[in-house]
């Protein structure tokens, strides 16, 4: 299995509750199961006692069937609604700002876990001294500006390929698939799957500058950081900043999902993945713009597309008080934790858009909802700061 990027130990890649999780794209088909303190995240079903699938996406147990067989059935959708790109602007402007969050105390986790076997608790006090986070998510355009810059070439277009949800690819592409994954069929592998081609060689970025980098790993992640003078977040820094200085709320502006009617955050809406009412206003990615802020003013840490951070995953956490925590020093399943959720998380399959979710993927994973954002202790020289709104 060789390649210029090592890429071992992915029996970790993937766990079956994550259905909007990020996929890997490695064509082999062994399944290993997991034993001890680990073996808990292999076990999950949505709420309405549905599997979700993504287990079988790791490089290497992807358990794969031609399209239309396995264990789901392949989702109808109407492809030309799938492919439409809304709010495009080819002329994107800098999105690189960044906002002062000032050290604190606050609780992270929760004592109300929606998925236990993620971590997401206990509840516990975590003290951050100051830090810069970026204002969004790192766009296309932002990403474009590095690769030119530095020559940089993405895990992606290194391995040739990537998952991607199916409902976004043309007929073309889908024609050249021969393999669907077993127990999530509507991720597909795609050759030239990359982030200037998210759903492959017939698509592109021209209308999505403005919209988050996507298919980008950790490695790649951290590449880019450390050229804009950054580094990826902790996942305390992550959710300390996600919350905005609410104690104990599901999203970054509080409990209800829609205050006053209004979208807060791109997800999925109607029946995954057949239907997406795009009521939200977007039937994938949205650009790192859109909706509002919350108070520390980042945007869109909830939905979009999921953030790496820098984290080992652990799922076991003291209650003791903790000082700029790291998170493990190693991981036994070899993966990194991602927060925020994505554009194709919905309450019934994937409810992990709120702050305390979490969930992880080994560090060259890469799939069409997964992103990041940076920060920095300090400001980068020729980075603006922006004053966040409260």
């Amino acid at each position: 299995m060789a390649a210029s990027v090592e890429r071992k130990n992915f029996s970790h890649q993937f766990r079956p509750c994550h259905m909007c999780c990020v996929v890997v794209f490695f064509l082999i088909f062994l399944t290993v199961p997991l034993q001890g303190e680990e073996a808990e995240q292999t076990v999950c079903e949505s709420d309405k006692g549905e599997n979700c699938g993504c287990g079988g996406t790791s490089r290497d147990k992807a358990m794969y069937s031609e399209p239309g067989e396995g264990g789901a059935e392949t989702p109808k959708v109407d492809k030309d609604a799938a492919r439409t790109t809304k709010h495009v602007d080819s002329a994107a402007s800098r999105t690189n700002q960044m906002v002062f969050v000032r050290g604190g105390e606050f609780t992270m986790g929760t004592d109300e876990p929606r998925f236990p076997q993620d971590g997401e608790g206990p509840a516990r006090r975590v003290r951050l001294d100051s830090f810069y986070a970026d204002a969004y998510e790192v766009s296309n355009a932002e990403f474009d500006i590095f690769v030119k810059e530095s020559g940089y070439v993405t895990e992606a277009e290194k391995f040739g390929d990537s998952f991607v949800l199916e409902n976004l690819l043309s007929e073309d592409v889908k024609a050249e698939i021969t393999q669907a994954v077993a127990s999530a069929p509507w991720w597909l592998p795609v050759k030239g799957a990359d982030w200037k081609h998210p759903e492959g060689v017939d698509s592109d970025i021209t209308n999505r500058m403005d919209h988050p980098v996507v298919h980008v790993s950790w490695n790649d992640a951290v590449a880019y950081c450390t050229w804009a003078g950054k580094r990826l977040p902790t996942e305390a820094e992550w959710e300390y900043a996600s919350r905005g200085g609410l104690e104990n709320r599901l999203f970054p502006w509080g409990n209800n999902p829609m205050p006053k009617g209004e979208h807060r955050m791109n997800i999925w809406q109607g029946h995954f993945p057949e239907e997406n009412k795009e009521e939200d206003g977007y039937y994938s990615t949205a650009p790192v713009t859109a909706y509002k802020p919350n108070k520390f003013g980042l945007y869109n840490t909830a939905g979009n597309v999921w953030e790496w951070v820098s984290d080992w995953l652990g799922v076991r956490h003291t209650q003791k008080l903790q000082v700029n925590p790291k998170g493990p020093a190693s991981s036994a399943t070899n993966d990194k934790v991602k927060k925020g959720g994505s554009y194709m998380c919905h309450i019934d399959y994937c409810y992990r858009y709120r702050n305390a979710a979490r969930s992880n993927n080994t560090p060259d994973s890469s799939a069409s909802n997964l992103g990041f954002r940076c920060v920095a202790d300090k400001l980068p020289e020729g980075v603006e700061e922006v004053k966040a709104r409260a």
